[in-house]
């Protein structure tokens, strides 16, 4: 199965508005974070001991719902760079905490994704504060 880009923006941005929602909030750097982790999406999900539910199987993406201790979150692997970047900044539009890592992401709640950083490694990108703006009527 092939996706286009606008197929792997709408599945990236229907994971963050079930999982992450539009958050606020600040994140504060970790005393201690490991290398960032790298390797399939199971071998990442055995890291932070989740079992990977698949939602997309593609050559381009590959992403699962998991849960852990730390909470619910989506785990996902990307064949490029370019994929993974086009996927967050699409995604971003949707608010949520993202833990990125080389060619994979976590997208969860603030302290998910803390927790998962503290096992993964990995940069914490914050997707747009939606609380700071009105609603507009059209």
């Amino acid at each position: 199965m092939r996706l286009t880009r606008p197929m792997l923006a709408l599945t990236g941005a229907a994971a963050v508005l079930v999982l992450a929602g539009c958050g606020s909030g600040d994140t504060k750097a970790e005393d201690a974070v490991p290398t960032t982790a790298t390797g399939s999406l199971e071998s990442l999900a055995a890291e932070v001991k989740c079992s990977p539910d698949i939602q997309t199987d593609a050559d381009e993406l590959r992403q699962a719902i998991c849960k852990n201790k730390a909470g619910r979150f989506i785990l996902a692997t990307f064949a490029t760079d370019r994929g993974q970047r086009e996927w967050i900044n699409d995604a971003k539009d949707y608010g949520g905490y993202y833990l990125v890592g080389r060619k994979w992401v976590a997208v969860g709640d603030d302290g998910v994704v803390k927790a998962l950083r503290k096992k993964l490694g990995g940069d914490v990108e914050i997707g747009t504060n939606h609380k700071a703006h009105g609603s507009h009527d059209s």
